[in-house]
This record gives structure tokens, C-alpha cells and sequence, in this order.
């Protein structure tokens, strides 16, 4: 494991591998690494390309911390390449190890 975090009150998986997917790009750019980026989530890979966690989750003052993480984010998304974020193949290759086996 490079970084785990969590988890975070009122999160949901989507959120979590938006964010992971997030975090392992800006970790790549300060490594100076050109890897792809696999995630099984098609929401969190649509909203990376968008730079916009589109989650429908509501802020509450239980959940801010995680808002505050989203919005930073959202931000470090416009200085990152996110060419090389793929699509896992579950089926040919089972379950992303990242899931911690919560699927």
C-alpha cells in the first residue's frame, strides 16, 4: 500500500475511488512516475476526466471533512494528467485489489 485513508463518515465507494484516483495521480506527478491508474468505478473515472466529483451525497456538518478532501480535489485536478486513468476488467482480472475485498 503507497496511502490509505478512512474511512469518513457518510462516504460512499464512489467518492472514495474518486478520491483515491485523485490522490494516486498527484503522488505519480511528485514521483515523476508515468503508471497507469486503474479503478473499477466508472463514476469516479467520468469525474476525474470532468474534474468534478459529481456525488450526489448531501453536506452535513458530520460529513465536511470529506467535502473539504473533495474540494481540494477538484482543485489539484487542474494540474494533473489524467490521460492514463483506466477502466479495471473485473471480469478478466476479478476483483481491484484496492476494494479490500468489500464488494
Amino acid at each position: 500500500q503507497v496511502f490509505r485513508m478512512g474511512p469518513y463518515p457518510e462516504g460512499t465507494n464512489n467518492v472514495g475511488e474518486f478520491l483515491a484516483i485523485v490522490h494516486a495521480l498527484a503522488w505519480m506527478k511528485e514521483k515523476n512516475l508515468a503508471l497507469p491508474v486503474y479503478s473499477d468505478s466508472e463514476n469516479a473515472i467520468a469525474w476525474v476526466k470532468a474534474q468534478k466529483c459529481r456525488t450526489k451525497l448531501i453536506q452535513t456538518a458530520r460529513n465536511a471533512p470529506l467535502f473539504e478532501l473533495i474540494a481540494r480535489a477538484e482543485q489539484a485536478l487542474k494540474m494533473l494528467e489524467t490521460g492514463r486513468v483506466l477502466k479495471w476488467d473485473t471480469k478478466a482480472w476479478g476483483e481491484n485489489p484496492a476494494d479490500f475485498g468489500r464488494k
